[in-house]
Order: structure tokens, then sequence, then C-alpha cells
């Protein structure tokens, strides 16, 4: 069994997803839908820009996506679609490629939810005010427990459950700061502070969850193709309300990806296939499950590979 997964913010490039629009029609033709559902040539700011305006979030959503479903249309047209995996997956705006790759949520919607997601996320704090952590070589629980003793009367979470040797940390800046002298004295190999401009998957994103459920309001959300592994729930589903639920409460929920890649192992999961820009994904599978096989697939030569591959065996 294969589980397609898509990569979140941080996997951002110049250039990425240009190879697969100059071999295959039908990734040209992803970047041309979500230009237009965005009334912006995003795809020039992808291949042509400048990385810190492609970095900002309501550009790196949307672009992400967008790379991540060429990839899925150029593995289309080599005869290979999304039901050849058993599950999608994705890790934070990832989810929403997912959903657009399984067709549970139409590209041109899911741009648009990611422009509004970017922003809204960036407008919840004022700058400066918010933070996240990566806390290297501790376990989640420990690092959970860090965060509620720095909090102090701010807000300071376990956002993202990445591996079992990194969970990276979210909430008020001097919260933050405070963890990573705790996590450092109780063994962490590493406390950084991570570039984003935003304190992403705590509470203080409230106001942008407020925003996702107006905008997820008027989207049509269908039962995706194969079902989804959902980020706050570490779990398999397929229906559309609490899909449209789980979205909004993925704001300002952690990403539970850790427990998602053990549902697949358990699962029966033995191949992971990373659709889009870079391999950041693979990484925390590879240190979580030894069971299950990475691939990557974010340029014609890993397209033409992976669907020799994967026809040879549907």
């Amino acid at each position: 069994m294969r589980a397609f997964i898509f990569p979140g913010q941080g996997a951002q490039a110049i250039g990425m997803g240009k190879d697969l629009a100059d071999n295959y029609k039908s990734a040209q033709a992803v970047f041309d839908e979500v230009d237009d559902a965005l009334e912006q040539k995003l795809s020039a700011l992808i291949w042509e820009g400048d990385i810190e305006t492609l970095t900002l979030t309501q550009n790196a959503q949307p672009a992400l996506m967008a790379t991540s479903l060429a990839a899925m249309a150029a593995l289309g047209e080599e005869g290979v679609g999304v039901e050849a995996a058993s599950y999608v997956a994705g890790h934070s705006l990832g989810e929403y490629s997912a959903l657009a790759a399984a067709g549970s949520i139409s590209i041109a919607d899911t741009a648009r939810l990611l422009r509004i997601r970017g922003l809204a996320m960036q407008e919840a704090t004022p700058v400066g005010i918010g933070a996240m952590a990566a806390i290297l070589g501790l376990g989640f629980d420990s690092v959970k427990k860090i965060a509620e003793k720095a909090a102090q009367g701010d807000i300071c979470q376990a956002a993202n459950d990445n591996d079992p040797s990194q969970v990276v940390i979210s909430g008020h800046k001097e919260a933050v700061e405070r963890a990573c002298i705790i996590a450092k004295e109780a063994g962490a190999k590493r406390a950084l502070m991570l570039p984003v401009s935003a304190p992403f998957h705590c509470e203080l994103m409230g106001p942008a969850a407020g925003k996702m459920a107006e905008a997820l309001d008027d989207v049509e959300i269908l039962a995706p193709k194969v079902p989804l592994i959902a980020n706050v729930i570490a779990d398999d589903t397929r229906e559309p309300t609490s899909i449209r639920s789980l979205l909004v409460e993925q704001v300002t929920g952690s990403v539970r990806w850790r427990e998602s890649v053990e549902f697949m192992a358990r699962n029966g999961v033995t191949e992971a296939y990373e659709i889009g820009s870079g391999k950041a994904l693979s990484g925390m599978i590879k240190r979580t499950s030894k069971e299950i096989a990475t691939f990557a697939a974010g340029n014609a030569a890993d397209i033409k590979t992976i669907a020799q591959q994967l026809k040879g065996s549907l």
C-alpha cells in the first residue's frame, strides 16, 4: 500500500515546478488555473521572482499547492492517478494540496482558500509578537510539558509533532524563548528559533480560524477519492462535513505528523510518495518508521521513474 504526501511551508524554492510545466501540458495548465483563480501571475513569481516575496505566507501557500498539483497532473498524464494511493496526507497547508489531489476541493477553490489562509494567518498576530522554534532531541510529551511550563500566562504550545526527534513550538515570542532555554536544560540537542513571520498552529491564530470557517462555508467539498489522514486527528476521513471542520481546527491545532505516519505504518502503508517541492516530509517519515520507503516526485525525471514503477505494480 502507498500514500501520496504533500509538503508544507518551508519547501518553497524559486524555479519549483518549471521543469514539470515545460514537460507536461497538464502541469502547465495547473499553474495557469491557479494564476487565473488568484488574478495574479503567481507562476512568474515562482519561476522568476525572489525568494523573499515567494516566502510571504500568502504566496508560499498557493505556490506550493500549485507545484504539488502540477506534479499530480504530470503523473496523471503518465497514466497514474490519485487512486494509485490508499491514503493522501499533507503537512499543514499540504492538507489542502492533498484534498485537491483527491478531488475533494477544486484547484481554483484551493488556491483562493490558501491565499485567504495565508493572509489571515499573517494578520492574526502583529509582527514581532509571536514566534516559533524547533526543539530537537526531545519527544512530543516532553516538549509539550516544557511549553506549558514556559507559558507563564502567555501562549506557548507544541505546534508540529514532526517526528520522534523534532517538535516545533509556537506562541508569544518571550514564552517561546523561555521554552528554548528550558528545553536545552532538559537535554534537547538544539532549540532553534525559526525564521517565520507568524506563530502558526497555536491559539494566537484564533482570528485566522474564524476567517477560514467563513471562507470554507462558501466552498464545495466533496468526498475525496481516497481517504485523507487529517493533521489534527492523525486518523483518516472521507466525510466532507468532517473535513470542513478539521480544516478550521487545523489553523490553531497541532500538526500531528508523527502520529499520522504511525497511522500509515499501522494500516499497511509501505511506500510514501512526496508530491511537489522538496524532501522534508520524507526525512520525517524515515525518522518515524522503518517500514515505509519514501520517494520524491518533484520534477519530470522523478515523474517518469515513479510512473514506470507504479504502473508495473497497479
